[in-house]
């Protein structure tokens, strides 16, 4: 789940990581009085939309403009920028071309910026420890420094079982070329966020860029954070942070019924049980021609309803031409896998071919059922048949 600047920097100013003041702002008069709470004489407005690339983004009723950061130097320059912003759509390299509504701007503080660094956490799943980026090349898309300046990226593991001490910091920030009291203040800033990363539960923790001030202080000018979604059973304050307008209609419809699901540009709608074998199906459609319409994984619990469920998030979205269905029974059988997909295609009239692949307990039962639903069910013996049958199906092969 992910969550917008001005809520990130809220969450990490609670475990003492540096940031400026600042207030969110809804409306241009709300970013005016926010200005004039702050000191000036600079102020930064800020789109806060779920997207990187925010200030070299471009409004779509004003493509040659300003970006959707701002600097202004009056409360009454805040107010003109955040109305320029509140109520457009914004496009940026991370929202696609359709880009996204801006609905609030962050009204913050400037400061003398001396340097730009990034900073950032998340699991290496190659190590199962946390992991902290940084480098040199603040403000940039870290994939470019990955790919451009490999070298200038640095990296430091935490071992679970001691966590992070002062010397994770100290060989990073010596590393960064910080010196003198500078390297005291970064210490601190990567102390806290490590703590916040790990009591949030969260997936990434992201600072770009992470400015050093004139005064040799380390502050957050941008916060990146998103948690894992299987934690927020324990904080459900965080899960009241999710903006709901930020999500695909889709995706927010299969959370609320407990399905995992990605909306993806293909034309085979997918749905399977369990990730792994949900990201094989995608890459064998890919493999025979053709391109998934979603990432959706039911789980291993699934039932009738919650089948129907999702074959009528995946058949909402127009691009889909054909649907594949890959089933490993286990705790979900595969009668009532099958149960629920001739139902499912009952009750949504279902008007585009489906492929389904059943295999594991109560297999020959699935097929018996699907085979005397009196359905147009194209079945399948294993994987890369059901992916032939489904990519030549959408051809109208």
């Amino acid at each position: 789940m992910n969550i917008h600047e001005y809520q990130g920097k809220e969450l990490l100013r609670r475990y003492g990581v540096a940031v400026l003041d600042g207030h969110v702002a809804w409306t241009a008069e709300e970013a005016e009085a926010a200005a004039r709470k702050l000191p000036g004489p600079i102020y930064v407005v800020k789109s806060q939309i779920h997207a990187g690339g925010r200030g070299a983004g471009r409004f779509t009723d004003d493509p040659n403009g300003k970006g959707g950061v701002r600097l202004a130097k009056s409360p009454e320059e805040a107010r003109a920028a955040a109305e320029a912003m509140i109520g457009h759509t914004l496009v940026t390299k991370q929202t696609g071309p359709e880009g996204k509504l801006v609905s609030r701007v962050y009204v913050e503080a400037g400061c003398d910026i001396a340097r730009e660094l990034y900073l950032s956490l998340l699991l290496d799943r190659e190590t199962s420890r946390i992991v902290i980026m940084a480098s040199t090349e603040g403000g940039m898309e870290i994939e470019e420094v990955a790919e451009h300046q490999p070298e200038k990226i640095l990296k430091v593991h935490v071992d679970p079982a001691t966590g992070f001490s002062g010397w994770h910091g100290r060989k990073l920030a010596f590393a960064l070329g910080l010196e003198g009291k500078q390297v005291n203040s970064f210490v601190k800033f990567v102390e806290a966020m490590y703590r916040a990363y790990v009591e949030l539960d969260c997936a990434i923790v992201e600072v770009n860029p992470l400015v050093v001030t004139k005064a040799g202080e380390v502050v957050a000018l941008d916060a990146k954070v998103s948690f894992d979604d299987n934690a927020l059973f324990r904080h459900k304050d965080l899960e009241a942070l999710r903006d709901d307008s930020e999500m695909d209609p889709k995706e927010l419809d299969a959370v609320t019924h407990e399905l995992n699901y990605v909306a993806l540009d293909g034309e085979i709608g997918c749905m399977v049980n369990g990730a792994g074998l949900a990201m094989a199906t995608m890459d064998i459609i890919k493999l025979y021609g053709s391109s998934p319409a979603n990432f959706l994984d039911v789980g291993g619990t699934a039932d009738a309803a919650r089948v129907t469920e999702a074959f009528r998030i995946i058949t909402s979205d127009a691009n889909v031409k054909g649907i594949l269905v890959n089933i490993f029974g286990g705790i979900a059988k595969c009668d009532m896998i099958a149960e629920g997909i001739v139902a499912a295609s009952k009750n949504l009239d279902l008007k585009v071919p489906l492929v389904v692949r059943l295999e594991g307990t109560n297999v020959e039962l699935g097929k018996k059922i699907l085979a005397e639903s009196g359905l147009k069910i194209i079945p399948a013996d294993n994987l890369a048949d059901a992916a032939q049958k489904a990519v030549a199906a959408v051809k109208g092969a």
